[in-house]
C-alpha cells in the first residue's frame, strides 16, 4: 500500500453503503461497493471515476450514534411515512380506546346512560393509557434508519432524549418549556377572543353564543370529576398525552415533513393534522346543521391551531429536541384542565 493509505480512517462504517469496515486494518476501498473511503473522506464525495448508483428504492445511510445529534441536513423517512405513520397510530389508537370502553360498557350492566358512562374522567383516564401507541409505532418504524437500533438510539432518533445536555442544559429546557407553557395559554385566550368576535360579526352575537357554548364530552368530563380524578387527569396530561402526542407529531411528522417540503410548510401541514385530528367528533355537527358545524368547527380549530404552531415553530428553535416542547404540550394541557375545573367546580 502507497503513503498516502497511512491517514487514518475517520469511519466506523462506509458512507455510501453502510458497510462495517473491519478494525484494526489498513482499508482503502469498502469491502461490499468498492468506494475509495480516504477520497471520500478527503473530498466528501464519491470519486468520478466510480459509477457508484444507489439501488432503487434502498434506504438512506444508516445513522451512527455520533450522527444522531447532528441530522440538520440528513433526509430521513417520507412525506407519505411521516403522515401515514402518524394516521396509522391514531387509529390504532382509537381501535385500543374503543375496546377499553367497550369493555367497560359490558362490565357496567347497571348503567343506563351511555353519555354518563363515557364522560365519567376515570373512565377517560383509563382509556387515556391507549395513547402510548403515539410512542411505540414510531419508535418501531425508525430502527431501519439506524446502525445501533438500540431504544435510547430510537428516542434519540425522535428526539426524546436529554443527550448532549448538561444538569444546566436540562433546567434551561425545563424552564423553556413552563415559559412556553404560560404563554400558550394567553396564545389560545387570545385567539378564541378573535375568533369569537369574527364569527360574531359573520352571524350574529346570538347564533355564535347559541352554537358556541353548548357543552361538549370534554366539558362533562371536566364537570364531573372529582379532586382525585382532577389531579389524575393531569399527570395523564403531563407524563402520557404530552409525550405521546409531541414524539409522533412533531419528533415524526414535523421532523420528516421539514426534510422533504421545508421548514415552513413542515411545521404548518403537522399543526394542520394535528388540529384537525383532535377536532374530528365536531364533523358529525354538519350533517345536523352546516351552520353548527361551521361555528363550533372554527371556534375550536384556531386555537388548536394558533398553539400547535408554536408547539412546532418551538421544536425547531430548540433544534429539534421535545424536552422543551413535551413540557410546554403537557403542562399547558394540565392548567387547561385545572382552570376549567376551577370555573365549573369553584366559581
Amino acid at each position: 500500500m502507497d503513503g498516502k493509505i497511512e491517514q487514518k480512517l475517520k469511519y466506523s462504517f462506509c458512507p455510501i453503503c453502510g458497510q462495517e469496515i473491519p478494525k484494526n486494518q489498513n482499508i482503502k476501498y469498502c469491502i461490499k461497493c468498492g468506494v475509495d473511503l480516504l477520497y471520500v473522506q478527503e473530498h466528501r464525495r464519491v470519486p468520478s471515476t466510480q459509477n457508484l448508483q444507489p439501488i432503487r428504492g434502498s434506504l438512506p445511510q444508516k445513522i451512527s450514534d455520533e450522527e444522531l445529534l447532528d441530522l440538520k441536513d440528513r433526509k430521513l423517512w417520507s412525506s407519505a411515512a411521516s403522515i401515514g405513520v402518524p394516521f396509522g397510530a391514531f387509529i390504532f389508537m382509537n381501535i385500543i380506546a374503543f375496546v377499553i370502553i367497550f369493555v367497560i360498557i359490558i362490565f357496567n350492566i347497571n348503567s343506563t346512560n351511555l353519555f354518563d358512562l363515557v364522560t365519567n374522567p376515570y373512565i377517560t383516564i383509563i382509556s387515556s393509557i391507549s395513547e402510548v401507541v403515539f410512542i411505540i409505532i414510531p419508535v418501531l418504524y425508525v430502527g431501519k434508519y439506524l446502525k445501533n437500533t438500540s431504544l435510547n438510539n430510537r428516542f434519540a432518533l425522535l428526539g426524546f432524549t436529554t443527550r448532549g445536555f448538561s444538569k444546566v442544559g436540562i433546567l434551561k429546557e425545563i424552564l423553556i418549556g413552563i415559559t412556553f407553557a404560560a404563554a400558550g395559554i394567553f396564545l389560545v385566550a387570545f385567539s378564541s377572543i378573535f375568533i369569537e368576535i369574527l364569527l360574531e360579526l359573520l352571524f350574529g352575537t346570538e347564533i355564535v353564543y347559541e352554537f358556541g357554548t353548548s357543552g361538549s364530552e370534554i366539558d362533562a368530563i371536566i364537570y364531573n370529576a372529582d379532586f382525585l380524578s382532577l389531579i389524575l387527569l393531569i399527570i395523564i396530561m403531563i407524563v402520557i398525552v404530552g409525550t405521546t402526542e409531541e414524539v409522533l407529531f412533531r419528533g415524526f411528522m414535523q421532523k420528516g415533513l421539514v426534510r422533504t417540503i421545508g421548514n415552513r410548510w413542515g411545521i404548518i401541514i403537522t399543526a394542520l393534522i394535528f388540529s384537525l385530528i383532535h377536532l374530528i367528533g365536531i364533523f358529525l355537527l354538519f350533517f345536523d346543521s352546516p351552520t353548527a358545524f361551521f361555528i363550533s368547527f372554527f371556534l375550536s380549530f384556531v386555537p388548536y391551531f394558533a398553539i400547535s404552531i408554536m408547539l412546532g415553530l418551538l421544536f425547531y428553535w430548540r433544534k429539534e429536541n421535545l424536552i422543551a416542547v413535551i413540557i410546554t404540550h403537557g403542562l399547558y394541557d394540565a392548567i387547561t384542565i385545572l382552570l376549567a375545573f376551577m370555573v365549573y367546580n369553584v366559581f
